[in-house]
């Protein structure tokens, strides 16, 4: 029962995570009026969040392999919630960056700490992850519908606020579910061992193509996410005319691309791992090139295709860590992987801005995402077969 439990609060964290760190690119729609500043000057004052998202990482990761994974996400609930809450009284924009930054810092916690979590000593890794991916984009979908809303009936500032306090209070209850000895230490303190290779024997190779397709799938990934709503609002004119109307619809597409991930959790399972990727990574070109065209109720079904292959490859990659690393470096490697991914997202949010700035479209920035995809298809090609899921021993 304790596991339920434990599991349930790394999936909520996973969605929190993610809602936290997408409050803004829908905040910002409200800012843009209020503030009477252009959405260019404007949403890049998210970057710090995002540096801090993803330098934030590697300590994370090494605390939690070294000290204590459950202790590191206690942390992770309530500075997480508290920030948010600082944002929220933010008077002016270097407030409102520093209140963004410090969100990114506390957020960098959960991927390489809670990630490993979700892993530890399970046969089912794939179906894990998809699940635990599903949590984490209905948090994505959840920002942009949680800040339509609150702005809407409260003020942009609620936005912030709400959610802060609802994730302090899930803080104290994550610290009062008992865990056994193999969450509570560390890893490494605990002396698991599973025979996978450790860090030092990952091949150069695979080390390579690991962080390559990260890279690539972080920067469309984080990207889309950023560009979405704006693209909601300038290309849905008759459906959407206020951010509760554009955050709604970007909801339902998130929504419809969450779902994906227990799809490729399973096929993952079944299947060998560089098929599923590059199967997913394909499906994505033709509905990028497709989404830097179309508009209205066309737009949107176009964008839950393309959410749907978008999300789909992100548990590709965390199954790929999970069955070629050892229980006691696992949390140092996701941090690794999460710094890279979520590294790249500092220039997905000003290649966003200079794109709109520029062209006042974001035509050429869906081609770029479309050439980045079929390079992770190639990328698939040169993927060693990767052995299967082993169970960590019970503590």
């Amino acid at each position: 029962m304790n596991d339920r439990i434990r599991f349930l609060f790394l999936n909520f964290g996973h969605g929190a995570d993610h809602l936290f760190m997408l409050l803004f690119p829908t905040v910002v729609l409200a800012l843009e009026s209020e503030w009477n500043r252009p959405y260019s000057e404007l949403l890049p004052l998210s970057v710090g969040g995002f540096i801090a998202f993803g330098a934030g990482a590697v300590p994370a990761g090494w605390l939690g392999d070294r000290w204590s994974r459950k202790h590191m996400l206690t942390i992770f609930f309530i500075g997480i919630g508290a920030a948010s809450v600082v944002t929220g009284f933010a008077q002016g924009p270097i407030s409102l960056a520093l209140g963004l930054t410090l969100i990114g810092l506390f957020a960098s916690i959960y991927h390489p700490v809670g990630t490993a979590m979700v892993v530890q000593g399970v046969t089912n890794v794939g179906k894990r992850l998809g699940i635990n991916g599903v949590a984490g984009n209905l948090g994505v979908a959840a920002a942009a519908l949680t800040a339509g809303f609150l702005i809407e009936a409260i003020h942009w500032r609620a936005a912030f606020i709400v959610p802060g306090i609802v994730s302090m209070v899930a803080g104290v209850a994550f610290a009062l579910v008992p865990s056994p000895p193999a969450i509570e230490k560390s890893a490494a303190a605990a002396g698991t061992k599973t025979g996978k290779m450790s860090l030092g024997g990952l091949v150069p190779q695979l080390i390579f193509l690991i962080l390559l397709v990260t890279l690539l799938g972080g920067f469309i990934f984080n990207a889309t996410l950023v560009a979405l709503p704006k693209v909601f609002a300038v290309r849905l004119d008759t459906l959407a005319s206020s951010p509760l109307g554009v955050s709604g619809l970007v909801a339902l597409v998130y929504v419809v691309g969450a779902l994906a991930q227990i799809l490729v959790g399973h096929l993952l399972d079944r299947y060998p791992l560089r098929f599923v990727l590059a199967g997913v990574a394909g499906l994505q070109v033709p509905f990028l090139l497709l989404a830097s065209q179309v508009n209205e109720w066309a737009l949107v079904l176009v964008a839950g295709a393309m959410m749907f292959t978008i999300f789909g490859a992100i548990p590709i990659q965390d199954t790929l860590v999970a069955r070629s690393s050892s229980e006691e470096w696992r949390a140092r490697i996701y941090a690794l992987k999460y710094l890279v991914s979520l590294g790249v997202s500092t220039l997905a949010v000003p290649m966003v801005s200079l794109v709109y700035g520029v062209t006042g479209e974001f035509v050429w920035l869906f081609a770029l995402f479309a050439v980045l995809s079929l390079l992770i298809v190639g990328c698939s090609a040169f993927l060693p077969r990767t052995p299967a899921p082993t169970p960590a021993p019970a503590h």
